[in-house]
Parts: structure tokens; sequence; C-alpha cells
């Protein structure tokens, strides 16, 4: 992966509905040299897709919680598949340390909040934070130096 590649996948996390033609002006490369490094970073599995940044404020989910789950009553495997059905559930991290697992949720309300977390209290010790304000919500990710 050299400066072009990082280049390619900066551009693209900031806009990923860059055409080919604005990338190969932005990097001084031609259409099909583009469109090769595009091909070979997704065959190395580095782009592993495109997507659309959702607000989730203005889809009318404006409560951010993180959920912490310590104490797990159950073997980590069969949590994680109850958790995959909780729609509500953005990210699940499995952790080292006294919690086991930390969850980004969104939903509606408090109410939604203490609904979620009534269903998930049975498995394990649980520690809620809501989110007050987000001073980082999204930065691109960029491959070390000397990858």
């Amino acid at each position: 992966m050299d400066n072009i590649d990082r280049k390619i996948l900066e551009l693209l996390q900031e806009d990923g509905r860059i055409t080919i033609i604005q990338l190969s002006k932005k990097l001084n490369l031609s259409r099909p040299s583009v469109n090769e490094r595009l091909r070979r970073l997704q065959e190395n599995g580095v782009i592993q897709g495109f997507t659309a940044r959702i607000s989730h404020e203005e889809i009318g989910k404006s409560t951010l919680v993180i959920i912490q789950i310590g104490n797990l009553k159950i073997e980590c495997h069969r949590f994680e598949e109850i958790i995959k059905k909780e729609m509500d559930i953005l990210e699940c991290h499995r952790v080292t340390g006294t919690n086991s697992y930390f969850m980004k949720v969104a939903v509606a309300s408090m109410k939604d909040v203490t609904a979620l977390v009534d269903r998930l209290i049975p498995f394990g010790q649980l520690n809620t934070s809501v989110v007050l304000s987000s001073p980082i919500m999204y930065r691109p990710l960029l491959p070390v130096n000397d990858y």
C-alpha cells in the first residue's frame, strides 16, 4: 500500500459517492489506474464495502447510549447470538477488563433504553451511560505509515 492508496482511502471516507473521474483528477491518475487500485483494495479486504452514514437524530433515534455488561451468566457465543437480534444495538465490542462487552445503542427515548436494559439484565451486570455529546462522531481510518 502506497501513498496513493492511502489518499484513495481518505477521499472515499470523506465522500463515498466520489466518482472515478473525480478521484482520478484529485490523484492525477488515469481512470483505469484508479479503477485497478480500487479493485485491488477491495480484493485485499481493505475496502469492505460502501455505505452511507445516517444521522440517528434525524431518523428519530435521538438517545445514544453506551451499555457495558460484565459478569455474564451465559456463554459469550450465546449472548452474542441474542444481541444480534437487538436492532437498536449499533455496535458491540467484546473487551478485556471488568466488563465483557461495550455496546453502542441508538433509541428514540429513555423508555426504549429501559426496555432494552430490562431485556439484557438477565444476562449479566449492566452499566449504562447516556451520551451527552460526541466531539468525534467519525474519523477516517487510515493505515499506519509503514504498512
